[in-house]
């Protein structure tokens, strides 16, 4: 029978195989086979399909761009990808989990009632637009998808990561490429110009490569702060050294801010916090002295660019058309959601915002912009309470670098859709999911040394939640 079975199925695939390869071409089928591939192994080792996907941070090419229109006044979609990777990779884990229910699927966490909320509001203003038509079906739906895929990064991190050698394999890894595409934004700096992440277009996104630069500049900045082992600290002192260059010459305003502001929050979580703030507010102050002309001169660009049209003055000083126009902006769609209180335009159904939460506020109303800041409280609220139990300075250190990140990353979405963008999402809720296991694997240790002293070195130990 089963010889018979085995048979009948090689006749299917091969059948099946014929009629492909007729019907498409050679690069067609190579990437369907590699994505087959890929979803084979990650079903069998999804954390194989995780190191797959860290690494495709921030090098992985565009696939396609402004192909689909949306909203009332239009809405270009960008796909990378890492996009279908993740879709690949987030399929297997569904599939994965439909075989062996024991796994489950998605566990209970602090975050779960706020991405639910979140996710609601987002379907409902979206479905409301798409009724009205003011959002393109298309192009709705794949916004509202590519916002949802970051939630499925943190529910596979929760459900898998079971030891502290995966974290720390995991952390290596987002480490890794960070330092890659900061050498590689390091070689930019000699052509003059805005540097930005690796593929990203014609265009470029500084911006958004200034954003993940800060946010990874804390998290190995607080684990700096934390472990005394020395070849950890001389890594992460090098990692530092590769990150700040490309970060100063992404020219990015809302980064440089969002750092200010970051390395304060990791001043105040340190044991003499009086003293290591003070001499961070000593240091920023007299930053200009040492920093690169170009980044003085864009930051003094803000208040200082010639007389041009359409610049405005607040408190008597005149910005920059760039500033005034995002200002311009935010008010005009306070004005505009009125119109559309609760449910708000959908998503894509409002003219782009390059900030996050004027985009969310108009895209979803004031029940999509009250989810959102939950779900944000929610994420602060269990990193801070993760980080008053744990002891072990490792652990202590990624928390601690998570929360002043995170709280960079609010800054810097004044000025950006920080919260939406896939660069910049994927590495923080990777750490979001880290950061929410980290008291279970140190109680877990903790136990393990207790019941067997001698035995400190033996195997991790697996943890059913």
């Amino acid at each position: 029978m089963r010889l018979i079975l085995v048979i009948m199925t090689s006749l299917i695939l091969a059948v099946a195989a014929g009629n492909m390869a007729t019907a498409y071409t050679p690069t067609a089928l190579f990437w369907g086979m590699t994505a087959l591939l890929l979803f084979l192994v990650s079903f069998v080792n999804i954390e194989f399909g995780l190191y797959v996907l860290i690494l495709s941070m921030l090098l992985s090419p565009e696939f396609g761009a402004g192909a689909t229109q949306g909203g009332t006044l239009g809405r270009g979609v960008t796909l990378r990808y890492e996009d279908f990777l993740l879709v690949i990779i987030g399929a297997s884990w569904f599939a994965k989990n439909a075989v062996h229910k024991e796994l489950g699927l998605f566990l209970r966490t602090p975050l779960n009632r706020g991405i639910f909320l979140y996710a609601v509001a987002c379907v409902l203003s979206t479905g409301f637009g798409i009724m009205t038509g003011r959002v393109s079906p298309g192009t709705g739906s794949l916004f509202v998808l590519k916002y949802f895929e970051y939630f499925i990064i943190y529910f596979m991190m929760v459900n898998h990561v079971e030891s502290a050698s995966q974290v720390k394999r995991f952390v290596f890894l987002l480490f890794f490429t960070c330092f890659v595409v900061s050498i590689l934004g390091i070689m930019q700096i000699p052509e003059g110009g805005r540097v930005s992440a690796p593929f990203e277009g014609e265009a470029g996104e500084p911006n958004t490569f200034g954003g993940y630069l800060a946010f990874m500049a804390m998290i190995a900045a607080g684990v700096f702060t934390q472990v005394r082992d020395l070849k950890i600290r001389q890594a992460l002192a090098v990692l530092l050294v590769f990150i700040i260059p490309p970060l100063l010459f992404t020219q990015s305003r809302a980064s440089y801010l969002a750092v200010v502001v970051s390395v304060l929050a990791l001043g105040f979580m340190m044991e003499k916090r009086a003293i290591i703030v003070g001499v961070m507010i000593v240091g920023l102050l007299l930053s200009p002295l040492f920093m690169p002309r170009a980044v003085i001169d864009r930051v003094l660009y803000t208040i200082k660019q010639p007389l041009s049209r359409g610049q405005i003055s607040v408190a008597g000083v005149r910005l920059d058309t760039s500033t005034s126009a995002r200002l311009v902006s935010w008010q005009q769609a306070l004005t505009d959601w009125t119109r559309k209180p609760f449910f708000g335009y959908g998503v894509t159904g409002y003219k782009f915002m390059d900030a996050q939460f004027p985009r969310v506020l108009t895209e979803t109303g004031i029940l999509g912009l009250a989810a959102f800041l939950y779900l944000l409280f929610s994420v602060w609220k269990m990193a801070v309470n993760n980080l008053r139990v744990l002891t072990t300075p490792y652990y202590r250190g990624l928390t601690i670098g998570f929360i002043a990140g995170f709280v960079g990353l609010i800054v810097h979405s004044v000025g950006a859709n920080t919260f939406i963008i896939v660069r910049i999402m994927e590495p923080f809720w990777f750490f979001a999911g880290i950061i929410f296991v980290l008291p279970q694997l140190e109680k877990a240790e903790l136990l393990a040394q207790a019941s067997a002293p001698v035995a400190t070195s033996a195997a991790p130990i697996p943890m059913r939640r």
